[in-house]
């Protein structure tokens, strides 16, 4: 299996690949992360920024991230999906964001952060109804 990870947004006009192995998989819960995906939390795959690149026009939006220091969030110009990170305070890595990659069956996570700002969510609490399809 390829160590590449591959990815695009939902317009397909913009595309990403980063060449080799993941540094870390893993899922950030803080405020930031909630808000920028309006989610519960974001799956992000960390990957050496020297062996990234992408097509496409991309839009950034730099907001003080949880480390304290700017971070930049990458979307596309056209459909708006979130693609990746660059965060300031780690110019080597970028953060990709796993729900925009090809085969996103190959996220893993190894941690989870910010769990304090963790809320309920994503749903997967033991009791709610699960469907594999659209809900009935």
């Amino acid at each position: 299996m390829s160590t590449d990870w591959k990815g695009r947004c939902l317009c397909g006009a913009v595309q990403y690949e980063a060449r080799g192995a993941a540094f870390a998989q893993l899922v950030c819960h803080c405020r930031d992360c909630q808000r920028a995906s309006g989610s519960a939390g974001l799956p992000v795959v960390v990957v050496s920024a020297a062996e990234f690149s992408f097509e496409g026009e991309i839009r950034t939006y730099t907001i003080t991230g949880g480390s304290g220091m700017p971070t930049t969030r990458n979307s596309c110009a056209h459909c708006g999906s979130l693609l990746f990170g660059t965060p300031q305070h780690a110019p080597d890595i970028v953060t990709i964001y796993a729900g925009s990659l090809d085969d996103p069956s190959r996220f893993r996570a190894e941690l989870v952060q910010f769990t304090s700002e963790r809320h309920q969510l994503d749903g997967r609490e033991p009791g709610i109804a699960q469907h594999a399809g659209r809900a009935p």
